[in-house]
């Protein structure tokens, strides 16, 4: 074979194995332990509606939600990815699941096409307005003392965990991006069983950030979870964020239209930031009343430190004060469940724990 015969097959092996090298999956496996105790100062009885008295437990995921995952993409070429993610819930106090809806993957499990056109996903995912309600937390949506309390504490795991659902995610035009979602129900002869529909817009600027959102879902449909996912609500918000160097400054407006239930309005805002390299401080204020009943309302008070021992690993603190008065049930944290509604009257809670990501 002559010199320039045998550069010509090579330069054609190179070709070949850059191909199969870009149409390579690129896999990461991911997860999340987070473990602590928590100290409420009182704890509603569900059946009488009464304070059952202190509350002192091991708490899992007392910062953020303990998980695993698997996510990954597929570069197709010209501009075109495929996207994948898996992910269920972990209880690390007896190794079950938790915030993952009694299912293996009851966290997130879809397919998306991404490309200059923007993204189409199919399956198990956030609704639009969840995902607008964790950008404009103070508190970054935490299991203890966020805007998550009253979120799960309204509509349980709807908006958050939603199934049998199709979405597109706009490219970002000038700072805008929109996303639009729905969920069918999957109930033979029965469309509106189970549908969900949300959507937002958003703005990211160099320092503001600016979304408003909604939802809208009824009962109902295939999708059946020990957590409910299919509350019949109604969901709308706005919220700010303003970055000053390393503070970050949250607010937000959110409303819960609960079928048969409270019409709540709930004012957040609060601010976070590092104060050293590896300290971080976050604190918010929560005020929520019942439309239809305004003796129903609720102050939330909560501040947390997160001190990093490495970039995966840290230790962290939290105190949170919640008084309800009238019928609201406003508690201080997602997990344990005892601590998700609240007692009449003021309530004092406190957690330390940590946290490992990989």
């Amino acid at each position: 074979m002559k010199g320039h015969e045998l550069k010509s097959v090579l330069g054609a092996v190179l070709l070949m194995f850059c191909g199969l090298a870009q149409a390579q999956s690129n896999v990461t496996l991911y997860g999340v332990v987070d473990g602590g105790l928590l100290y409420t100062s009182k704890t509603l009885d569900t059946v009488t509606g009464q304070n059952a008295g202190k509350t002192f437990a091991m708490n899992d995921s007392g910062l953020t939600s303990s998980l695993f995952g698997l996510k990954g993409t597929e570069d197709l070429g010209g501009g075109l990815k495929m996207n994948f993610q898996l992910e269920s819930g972990i209880d690390i106090a007896n190794g079950g699941f938790s915030d993952s809806n009694g299912n293996f993957f009851g966290r997130q499990a879809w397919v998306a096409l991404d490309g200059n056109f923007g993204t189409f996903t199919a399956g198990l995912q956030y609704s639009p307005f969840f995902i607008a309600l964790v950008e404009s937390d103070p508190r970054g949506f935490t299991q203890f003392g966020s805007g998550l309390v009253n979120l799960i504490g309204n509509v349980g795991g709807t908006s958050a965990f939603t199934s049998n659902a199709v979405s597109y995610t706009s490219p970002n035009i000038g700072g805008f991006m929109g996303e639009a979602l729905i969920a069918l129900g999957g109930e033979a002869g029965n469309f509106q069983a189970g549908r969900q529909y949300s959507a937002s817009l958003t703005y990211q600027g160099a320092a503001l950030m600016v979304n408003a959102s909604i939802f809208d879902g009824n009962s109902g449909g295939t999708a059946q979870t020990p957590i409910p996912t299919t509350v019949a609500f109604e969901g709308r918000t706005l919220g700010v964020g303003y970055n000053f160097g390393p503070v970050t400054a949250r607010a937000s407006f959110v409303n819960y239209k609960v079928a048969g239930s409270f019409n709540s309005d709930v004012f957040g805002a609060g601010v976070d930031g590092y104060v050293l390299p590896q300290l971080d401080i976050s604190g918010g204020v929560w005020v929520t009343s019942d439309r239809n009943h305004t003796a129903n309302h609720s102050l939330m008070v909560a501040l947390g430190t997160q001190y990093f021992l490495s970039k995966a690993t840290s230790l962290y603190a939290q105190v949170g004060v919640v008084n309800n008065d009238g019928a609201m049930n406003t508690g201080l944290s997602v997990a344990p469940f005892s601590a998700l509604h609240g007692a009449s009257g003021t309530t004092t809670g406190v957690g330390i724990g940590m946290k490992h990501t990989f």
